[in-house]
């Protein structure tokens, strides 16, 4: 189901100078007993310090792409985070893409954020009002983020030209931010970091979802060494 959309961000990740970062071992992929597999990939590139990928394929039952970039900490942009649910016994999408502020601040939210602005009056299909579960969508979520609870219709037309826009607005922030002075020191920006993802770690659902597939033990561990290493 999300393959292509896969496809499109680890090539995006690779034309602008991404080079593969190694993945604790046992963490790159796993294949449950059931045949659920999911594999990660993680990058370097230039501006950003990791950029983490996650596709799980459970058939029909659940398909998962899941991507946060994380800026160098001298740069003090929004996190990027990809999170795409489909639920195909059910023909159910939940996707929510955004860029994840360090800081709920109206300056800082006039500098970076005039793309997904526009991005959301773009595609009225993604800007569900429902609020979000498990995370306060006032900490490390925009007033703007994409977010939809669709079908067939948002997976198939919608979310794939969404994903490209997205995606361009993105690293054209990146490219605009390299002519601008800083808000955020990068002390301050690596501290945010660091809050970020001990937050994270601690109320991400996937932790509960990744359990029910290939165990606790294993879970912990991709929770805490690979999605959300700084939390350690």
């Amino acid at each position: 189901m999300f393959d292509p959309l896969l496809e499109e961000l680890n090539s995006s990740i690779k034309t602008r100078g991404g080079k593969p970062l190694s993945i604790p071992e046992g963490l790159n992929e796993n294949i449950s007993s059931q045949g659920n597999v999911i594999r990660s990939w993680l990058w370097t590139l230039p501006g950003f310090r990791r950029w983490r990928v996650t596709r799980l394929d459970a058939g029909e039952k659940l398909q998962v792409l899941n991507s946060v970039a994380y800026p160098e900490f001298n740069n003090e942009m929004p996190l990027m985070g990809i999170d795409l649910l489909w639920f195909g016994s059910r023909s159910k999408l939940v996707a929510v893409l955004d860029f994840q502020p360090l800081k709920q601040d109206q300056l800082y939210f006039q500098r970076y954020y005039q793309g997904l602005k526009d991005l959301k009056l773009r595609f009225p299909e993604l800007s569900n009002e429902e609020v979000m579960r498990s995370f306060d969508p006032e900490q490390y979520f925009s007033p703007w983020l994409l977010f939809c609870r669709g079908g067939s219709e948002e997976v198939q037309k919608v979310l794939p030209v969404a994903f490209n826009q997205f995606l361009s607005a993105y690293f054209q922030l990146f490219d605009d931010k390299n002519h601008e002075a800083s808000i955020l020191s990068p002390d301050e920006v690596k501290r945010l970091q660091i809050d970020y993802d001990v937050y994270s770690s601690e109320r991400d659902p996937a932790h509960g979802l990744f359990t029910s597939y290939f165990g606790k033990k294993w879970s912990n561990r991709f929770v805490r060494e690979f999605l959300f290493p700084e939390s350690n």
